[in-house]
């Protein structure tokens, strides 16, 4: 627009020949190579996304192994804690069995081996005795042995597996904390890699526009030349269509976000639209698909022929818009 018509991408124009035929084409080369640096960042960005999508990866299998390890120390513990109620319980069974020995001695009196022989009607007799309550208190004996020695091994191997599930459990917690660490790199990643594409798109916007204003240059120039008027040499080197009140007219509109003033020297504001005044009169009301509703208020040097400049607050939202082609409807 008339001193603040800029391009989306803010791309500032060299004074005094900046509309030459040769500052075009320095702009629109620079232009390119911003593209090309962007489509190497673009590339390393997405080898980045790579690694760390691969990386993610690796770290929740790390975290599924440790959960499968951390429920089979969960099931030894369970088992240890079986056992070792099995072997209280055989300690106790024992206990009881020397106690109830001890007690049937003691009321028939034979807990003393002299008195037994000389209770006992033969010899055989009093040595099978002798026998039986040595083998029964040596068993007894062997069974409170082997249950003290199982409680013991059962109890230090009960601190080991509770030493290693404490540090699953840490394994565990750095994993998650490495995850959400890569997570959130993943989000920024996609994030800038997405601002590189839409900065190379608004690029070829931009470049797009300078090649317009190349041609009218020389179109301008040719008039010059040949002592035609320039708008009828750019009206023939872009036809369009005659628009009329209530009619339809295709045409390319580009966002943009600066601030200023129309050609009008009125404040710039949702629904000011730039246009060429020989394809549609200034004053005319339309509807834009997309957009809304505008009124051509304000023109610019990169806009000719069937071309549109729709303003936006905020220079994302004028991203978000882009160039598009559209049917608008005037009024």
């Amino acid at each position: 627009m008339v001193g603040v018509c800029c391009a989306i991408c803010g791309a500032a124009t060299a004074a005094g020949g900046a509309d030459t035929p040769n500052g075009h084409q320095r702009r629109a080369m620079a232009l390119r190579h911003e593209n090309a640096t962007l489509a190497q960042r673009m590339q390393s960005a997405t080898l980045g996304l790579y690694s760390l999508d691969s990386q993610l990866k690796r770290v929740h299998a790390q975290f599924t192994s440790l959960s499968v390890q951390r429920e089979e120390i969960t099931g030894a513990r369970r088992s240890i804690r079986l056992r070792l109620d099995s072997s209280r319980h055989d300690l106790r069974s024992s206990q009881r069995q020397l106690a109830f020995l001890v007690h049937t001695l003691y009321e028939q009196q034979s807990n003393d081996p002299i008195a037994v022989m000389l209770g006992a009607e033969s010899l055989d007799e009093a040595i099978t005795t002798l026998d039986d309550l040595g083998r029964a208190a040596q068993q007894n004996q062997q069974i409170a042995t082997r249950s003290q020695e199982a409680q013991l091994a059962l109890r230090t191997l009960t601190r080991k597996l509770a030493r290693e599930d404490e540090r699953l459990r840490a394994l565990e917690a750095a994993a998650a904390r490495t995850a959400a660490s890569l997570a959130a790199a993943t989000v920024t990643r996609r994030r800038y890699i997405s601002t590189l594409s839409d900065r190379r798109h608004l690029n070829s916007a931009q470049i797009s526009r300078i090649g317009a204003q190349a041609q009218a240059s020389v179109a301008a120039s040719a008039a010059i030349a040949t002592g035609t008027s320039p708008a009828s040499t750019i009206s023939r080197s872009v036809p369009v269509a005659t628009p009329r009140p209530g009619g339809t007219l295709t045409v390319v509109a580009t966002g943009y976000a600066s601030g200023g003033t129309t050609a009008a020297g009125l404040p710039v504001g949702w629904g000011t639209v730039a246009v060429d005044p020989s394809v549609i009169p200034l004053g005319t009301r339309m509807t834009i698909p997309g957009y809304g509703e505008g009124v051509a208020a304000d023109t610019g040097s990169a806009v000719q022929g069937a071309t549109l400049d729709l303003w936006f607050p905020t220079v994302r939202q004028a991203l978000a818009w882009g160039r598009r082609v559209v049917t608008v409807t005037l009024h």
